[in-house]
């Protein structure tokens, strides 16, 4: 049954997910891949769409993978799986911090935890979504035009910096590079 695959999948990601979203995207993956209710090319392309959109990103995949497979009752017991035990975990801290918090093993065991966040990190991006990308390393195509694109960007960006002493907000940033991308990649490349 759907729901309960979805309900114990996700229930998996929220109560083992350490570092954040970033650090859970692997999880998520191995989760999603093991059910197979995703190719893994389909799993990178949601990654973006959920780094894209307001929200947690961990909520986002939830909520698409379980809309995607269950439809609205899926999305919503994805979702509540995935935040439940977040939420429970933090009324108990909130609980038990003052104490716990003071512990020095518990001072230990976060600071080690910080090395391990860090390193999942840095596997996710490396290793699960660039390597993806790239494809045969033989074969490698650069795209020229997004080359001068994030160039022109870095560019207005630092550029307002100096000229405006704050710069662009990275919402304006957003905004400017979604215009241009459609520009450039919808009207005159014509994708």
């Amino acid at each position: 049954m759907i729901y309960l695959d979805l309900l114990v999948g996700f229930l998996k990601v929220g109560l083992f997910a350490f570092g954040g979203a970033y650090g859970a995207i692997s999880l998520i993956r191995d989760i999603v891949l093991s059910y197979g209710w995703m190719s893994d090319q389909m799993i990178t392309y949601m990654i973006g769409v959920s780094e894209s959109t307001p929200g947690p990103i961990m909520i986002n995949l939830a909520t698409y993978v379980g809309s995607s497979q269950g439809g609205v009752l899926g999305a919503a017991i994805a979702t509540l799986a995935v935040v439940l035990p977040s939420f429970i975990s933090i009324l108990l801290v909130m609980m038990l911090l003052k104490k716990v918090l003071k512990n020095p093993y518990v001072q230990a065991a976060l600071g080690g935890m910080k090395s391990c966040v860090i390193g999942i990190i840095m596997a996710t991006g490396t290793f699960m979504m660039i390597r993806p990308c790239l494809g045969d390393l033989r074969n490698i195509s650069v795209d020229i035009t997004a080359i001068i694109m994030t160039a022109a960007l870095a560019a207005v960006y630092f550029g307002s910096r100096k000229l405006f002493k704050k710069g662009i907000s990275p919402i304006g940033l957003i905004g400017i590079s979604a215009v241009s991308g459609i520009l450039v990649y919808g009207f005159v490349l014509g994708f």
